[in-house]
Order: C-alpha cells, then sequence, then structure tokens
C-alpha cells in the first residue's frame, strides 16, 4: 500500500538553487540601479566595444596566413600586393588591440564605480535599518552577526560583482557573438565546437547546487564566529577576571573549525568544475583540430579560417571557464546578498503610524490607563497599571527586580507597546505622535551610561548636536564635570574610550548627566544613576542630578534611598501590579517650595538660564 505521507518538495538544482537569492538581491539593489544608469549605459557601450575588438582580433592573422602560406610553399607565388597586405594586418591588429584594452579599462572603471555607489548606499540603507528596528529585535539578534552582514556580507556582494559579474556578462555576449561568426564560416564546425556545451551545463547544473549550499552554510557560520568573537571582545574585563580565557578560545576554535571545513568543501567543489570544464575545451579542441585540419586540406576551411575558429574557441569557452571559476565566488555573494535582503525584509514592529503627528511643547503630565505589556505573548510583565504623573512632578517606582519598573520607563519611550491600555502625554496617545518628536521631550540616564568613542565635548554635544561649545561648558558645569574634564591633558577634546570604559563610573554619569542638561526635555527618566558609585561620587552626582530634574517631570527607578528621598511619590510595583501611589495626590498638584535641596526652577542651557547654579 501507498504510503499516504506526502513528499518533500523537490530541491531545485543547479543554477536555479541560487537563482531566488541572487534575485532578491538584485530586487534589493534595482532602485539604487536606476540613478546610475548613465554610467551604467557608458560601462555598456565600453563593454560592446571590448567585444567587438575581440570578435576581430584573429582576423588580421587569417589575412596574413591566408596571403602569406602559399608563398612560403615550395613553388609558391606571391600575390601581388603582399606587402600592403602584411603592413595592413599589423597595424589593423595593433589598432584592434588598443581599442579592445580601452574597452576594457572603461567597462571595468564604469561597472566598478557603478558598484561601489550601489554598495556604499546599500551598507547606509542597512546601518538606518537596524536603528530603525525595535529593541526586542537587537535584544535577539547577536551583534557581530550584524555586524558581518552589515560590512562583510555588502563587500562581498561588490567583488563579486565586479570580479565576477563583469566579466563574465562580458564573456556571455563573446560567446554569442563568436558563436554566430563560427555558424557563418563553417556550420558543421561550429556544430562540433558547440556539442560540449550541454555536457558543460549538465556538469556545472549538478555541482552549482552544491557549491550554493555549502557557501550558504559558510556563511552563516562566519557570521557566528563574528557574534562569537563580538561578545568576548565586548565583555573583556569579565572575560579576563574569571579566567575564561581557555573555555572561550575553545569554543571559538571550535566554531572556526566547522567554517574552515565548509569553506574547504565549496572550493574543492568549485575546483573540481574547473577541471572538468578545463577537459570539455579539451575534448572540443581536439575535435577542432581533428575536423578543421581535413576541411583545410579538402579546400573547404583556408588554414586562416581554421586559426580564426581556434583563437574562437578558446575564447568562446572562456565563459564556461569563468561560470566554473566563479560558481563558488557568485554563490557566496547570492548567499550574502540572501542575508542581506532577509535583515532589509524585517519589518520594525515599533514605528510611526500613518496618521502620527509631532508632538510639540510638552507640560509632563504622564498617564498609564489600563496597561498590560508583556515581552513573550502569554508572560504579562504588567497587568492593568494606572499610574498619573503630573508636570513638573517627581516620582520614584519602587518594588523588587523584575517587577516591571524599567517595562514602565520602556512604554513611555514606545521601546516596548502595551498589548492593553493607552500610555499618555499631554492626553496625547503616545502611539499616535512620531517616534522622534515623542524622545525628543524625554531624556534618559541610565545606570550605565554609555559613552562613545570620540571627544568628551562630542559626547556632550550629542545631547543637541547644534549646541555652541560656551553651552556644552555650561552644562558641563551644572552636571560637576567641568572641573575634572579640564584637569584631563586635552581637556574637552580628550578621547573617551569605546563605551567611556577610560573613565571612572561617576566621570561617565556626570558627562551623561551633562549631556541630558543639553537635550534640555521636558521629561526626565533615571534609571538607576547612582548604582555602584562610591560616597564622594554618588554626592556629585545626586548634586548633579538635583539640577538636572529640576522643573522637570521625573521618573526615578531606585533602590537608594538617598534619591527617592527628592522625590514626591513613590510608587509601589509588585508582580506587575502597582499596589501603592498609582494616582497623583492632591497635594502634590500644588507647586511648593522644597527644602531638601532641590529648587523648582527649570534648569535650562542657554545664557539666561545657566545661572540657575543654586539649585541642587
Amino acid at each position: 500500500m501507498r504510503s499516504s505521507t506526502p513528499r518533500a518538495p523537490r530541491q531545485p538544482k543547479g543554477w536555479r538553487a541560487a537563482w531566488p537569492a541572487i534575485s532578491r538581491t538584485l530586487g534589493t539593489i534595482r532602485p539604487n540601479l536606476r540613478t546610475h544608469r548613465k554610467v551604467a549605459a557608458g560601462g555598456l557601450a565600453a563593454l560592446l566595444l571590448e567585444v567587438a575588438m575581440r570578435l576581430l582580433e584573429p582576423w588580421p592573422v587569417k589575412f596574413i596566413l591566408d596571403g602569406v602560406l602559399p608563398a612560403a610553399v615550395p613553388g609558391g607565388v606571391v600575390a601581388p600586393g603582399i606587402g600592403t597586405v602584411i603592413l595592413l594586418s599589423a597595424i589593423a591588429a595593433l589598432v584592434i588591440v588598443a581599442l579592445r584594452a580601452t574597452g576594457a579599462y572603461l567597462s571595468t572603471v564604469a561597472f566598478a564605480l557603478v558598484g561601489s555607489r550601489v554598495t556604499t548606499w546599500l551598507r547606509g540603507r542597512i546601518y538606518d535599518h537596524l536603528l530603525a528596528l525595535s529593541l526586542r529585535f537587537h535584544d535577539r539578534s547577536r551583534a557581530g552577526d550584524l555586524l558581518t552582514r552589515l560590512t562583510g556580507d555588502v563587500q562581498r556582494l561588490q567583488e563579486v560583482a565586479v570580479t565576477a559579474g563583469l566579466p563574465l556578462v562580458g564573456n556571455v555576449v563573446t560567446f554569442v557573438g563568436m558563436t554566430v561568426v563560427m555558424l557563418v564560416l563553417d556550420p558543421l564546425l561550429a556544430i562540433a565546437v558547440l556539442a560540449v556545451v550541454p555536457l558543460f551545463f549538465v556538469s556545472s547544473g549538478r555541482a552549482s547546487t552544491k557549491i550554493t549550499a555549502a557557501s550558504r552554510e559558510q556563511r552563516s557560520r562566519e557570521g557566528e564566529v563574528a557574534a562569537a568573537a563580538g561578545e568576548s571582545l565586548g565583555a573583556m574585563r569579565v572575560v579576563q577576571a574569571y579566567g575564561l580565557e581557555p573555555m572561550l578560545s575553545g569554543h571559538f576554535s571550535s566554531r572556526n573549525e566547522k567554517t574552515l571545513r565548509t569553506g574547504v568543501r565549496a572550493r574543492r567543489l568549485s575546483a573540481g568544475l574547473e577541471r572538468r570544464t578545463d577537459l570539455l575545451v579539451g575534448v572540443a579542441t581536439a575535435a577542432v583540430l581533428l575536423a578543421g585540419a581535413n576541411r583545410v586540406l579538402d579546400g573547404s576551411l583556408t588554414p586562416g579560417e581554421l586559426v580564426v575558429f581556434l583563437t574562437y574557441l578558446k575564447s568562446a569557452f572562456k565563459p564556461m571557464r569563468d561560470v566554473a571559476k566563479h560558481t563558488g565566488r557568485i554563490a557566496r555573494a547570492a548567499a550574502s546578498g540572501e542575508r542581506v535582503a532577509d535583515l532589509l525584509d524585517t519589518v520594525p514592529t515599533i514605528r510611526d503610524r500613518t496618521h502620527a503627528r509631532a508632538l510639540r511643547a510638552v507640560r509632563g503630565d504622564v498617564r498609564l490607563e489600563g496597561v498590560r505589556a508583556e515581552y513573550e505573548p502569554g508572560q504579562p510583565v504588567l497587568t492593568d497599571v494606572d499610574v498619573h504623573i503630573l508636570p513638573g512632578e517627581r516620582v520614584a517606582l519602587s518594588g523588587p527586580s523584575g517587577a516591571g519598573k524599567s517595562t514602565i520607563a520602556s512604554l513611555l519611550l514606545r521601546f516596548v507597546e502595551p498589548q492593553a491600555g493607552v500610555v499618555r502625554i499631554d492626553g496625547h496617545d503616545v502611539a499616535d505622535v512620531t517616534l522622534a518628536s515623542l524622545r525628543s521631550h524625554i531624556t534618559v540616564v541610565l545606570q550605565d551610561s554609555v559613552l562613545f568613542a570620540t571627544s568628551i565635548r562630542e559626547n556632550i554635544r550629542w545631547g543637541r548636536p547644534d549646541a555652541t561649545d560656551d553651552e556644552i561648558e555650561s552644562v558641563a558645569r551644572l552636571a560637576n564635570a567641568h572641573g575634572f574634564v579640564l584637569a584631563l591633558p586635552d581637556g574637552y577634546e580628550t578621547a573617551v574610550g569605546e563605551r567611556g570604559v577610560t573613565m571612572s563610573g561617576g566621570q561617565r554619569q556626570r558627562i551623561a548627566i551633562a549631556r541630558a542638561m543639553l537635550r534640555d526635555s521636558a521629561i526626565v527618566i533615571l534609571d538607576e544613576p547612582t548604582t555602584g558609585l562610591d560616597e564622594a561620587n554618588q554626592r556629585e552626582v545626586l548634586d548633579a542630578l538635583g539640577r538636572l530634574i529640576a522643573g522637570r517631570t521625573t521618573i526615578v527607578i531606585t533602590h537608594d534611598p538617598a534619591l527617592t528621598a527628592r522625590c514626591d511619590r513613590v510608587v509601589e510595583i509588585v508582580g506587575g501590579t502597582v499596589t501603592s501611589g498609582g494616582c497623583a495626590h492632591a497635594a502634590s498638584r500644588t507647586a511648593k517650595a522644597r527644602t531638601d535641596g532641590v529648587g523648582t526652577e527649570r534648569v535650562g542651557t542657554g545664557t539666561d538660564r545657566a545661572g540657575s547654579d543654586q539649585a541642587g
């Protein structure tokens, strides 16, 4: 009885196996190709010139052989004007070679220029797309693999387009042209030459399927190697402190060895295809020599025409040699293109809605109404949360780790979306405003503030790119950073190590606070900003934070009693639910003079506001 189990779909073979990936890659870059069509058309014209000169290249030799050979035979007669034929043939050979070289140079430069422009555009598009993808995507992805797609995969596409794609196109056009000429000269001999072409396609079809699969696996493993290296290098302090070097080295070597075996297998398959192609070309050459020599003897073909055939044979089969030679490269490029296309096909889960509008001047009224949030389906982090924070109010979120405090901040910034309920700022649903305008009104200071590998001045300027040097120094003073910055060898031009590792935690926090002050937003989120600081640094940071939050709506996620004491209200969150303090009290609705060292006037960055140094 025939089994009812459905058969697995037949996998495509040969070039069909790589074509879907190649097609997706072409679809990805096609929009930008249109902008370079003039340069591409010029390169194509130069390529056709090169092809035409290749077709003409053996003909001067033919004229000389057919004119000189009879005279070289004993008793032969020298045709009249043979000297002129020889001279003109030599000049023609020189001109043809010069024009072919010119065409090859211009086509190479033109297509290389188009390739460089397209890949530069593609790399920029990928980078912008990565920046737009949600934090959930980045949390689940490995940075090393993403960097490999952004750099290595895009670079491979460019290299293959120039080193394999361009010669392959030229040689295919040459093959078509030479086939036509050979059919005109001697159809029977041309058919003998073309008889091996089907054998080549059968051979290459079988090999290319395996080469494509091996190349795809190789690129995937290379991404894993890059990801493993990136993780280790990014956590070097932990690696060395815990003595993890031998274990990580073993893991890396194992992945590296698998990549090596996959790469060798792909190259072995490609080399085998090249050698089989050489054998087929040898068979065709032997057939032409055997049949051609007999046709010369019976007068159906001249010696010069036989030379043309042999020259064309060598050039006409160059596309087959190139297909065999570049099958591995093209397959690896197809795998790289597929990885790039997969990344670009990833749709941002959080983006502007079609009707989204810009959020203008913000007072800082924050409200969460019946909010339910989850990171994994069916596993809520927050359940039916109601919180109301008044403009200028300072609210501390308290509760055990994992209770959902940071999720509230993420909801406000739209890093995550609520599954139920609504988050509002000044009465506006945050999902109905543009992400850029929403986040421009919110400033975040994290426990481990990230600094970029550039100067201190530029790190502060990230808060507002159009800020002047005077404004940067003004907020640095307010953040208690100006003094230690001036003590550095290059002052504000001192280069900061990657992620700020060359600075202490307190110094990083004060620079981050200066950057936050420069942003001058209505809402401030502080996420454990004093954790891990010694007493002296904590005092400096608290003093700077007092100036930052003065007059601003502030949400503080902290276990620090000193920072909690500076808040108007504490909201308790346990198990994803607000247990107390969720609604603003009537006493918080009126501004009152405070005696805890934090003023109520909002500190800005302009020269008229920078003088409020008495706050904090």
